[in-house]
């Protein structure tokens, strides 16, 4: 049975609206994964969306219906108002709505998790990457993971104390770079999020969801190489759940 959704957040940022806007246009391999849009209203937006509204660095909506490759959806728009801050900085508004035609309570709890994890992860590029191109790669580990504790599995595994804390700095094994000390920006019983100086690490349990559990690398190093990044992940992944 379809049904209308709509996810709202409004949040503060020290970047300026250029640089929120830039991150959201041009940059989002920082942050969520590379998409473009076409620099005008009526352009080409991702995955066969329109831009309905482009006012750098104001105002930006892309609107899709019947999304390829999606059945879950008829009808998606993702809406940014980005407006000066007082005193430096923006406030930025996000809706996120459209109409979901199946599996609506799970289907909507995903996407309402899942923004507030991109959203940090925005925020956390904007604090400490912003401008700075990223090589993003991106895999799922293997469908052993859909199971209940799938998360915890890839936490352990990476050497996360199941005691850590979001702030901490902790020493963890990263596929591809080994040991390292890293910031957990971000923890809670469906993402992980660790930083460090060089590259921002998120683990998605969609487990939750009924999915394999999901990893993205933004990698800001120069000379990074996003299918060595794939591959080292995904060789450890597969031995993870053999």
């Amino acid at each position: 049975m379809s049904k209308e959704f709509e996810i709202v957040r409004e949040f503060e940022v020290d970047a300026s609206p250029e640089e929120v806007w830039e991150a959201i246009t041009t940059g989002t391999a920082g942050w969520l994964w590379p998409m473009e849009y076409e620099p005008k209203k009526g352009g080409a937006g991702p995955y066969g969306s329109t831009v309905t509204e482009w006012d750098p660095p104001r105002h930006l909506t892309g609107r899709t219906e019947n999304a390829e490759g999606i059945t879950q959806q008829t009808l998606n728009q993702l809406d940014h108002v980005i407006e000066p801050r007082e005193g430096g900085g923006s406030w930025v508004r996000y809706v996120h709505s459209g109409i979901l035609v199946e599996d609506w309570d799970n289907q909507y709890d995903g996407a309402n998790k899942h923004t507030d994890f991109y959203l940090h992860t925005l925020q956390q590029y904007l604090k400490h990457f912003t401008g700075r191109a990223a090589t993003f790669a991106t895999l799922d580990a293997p469908a052993a993971s859909n199971t209940p504790g799938g998360l915890e599995v890839v936490s352990r595994g990476l050497g996360l104390a199941d005691d850590a804390t979001e702030g901490a700095t902790v020493r963890v094994e990263l596929p591809g770079a080994g040991q390292v000390d890293a910031v957990l920006d971000y923890r809670n019983p469906y993402f992980i999020g660790l930083r460090t100086d060089e590259a921002m690490y998120r683990v998605f349990g969609r487990n939750h969801f009924g999915a394999p559990v999901g990893v993205s690398v933004h990698d800001f190093a120069r000379g990074a190489d996003a299918k060595k990044n794939e591959e080292a992940w995904g060789t450890w992944l597969t031995g993870l759940f053999a």
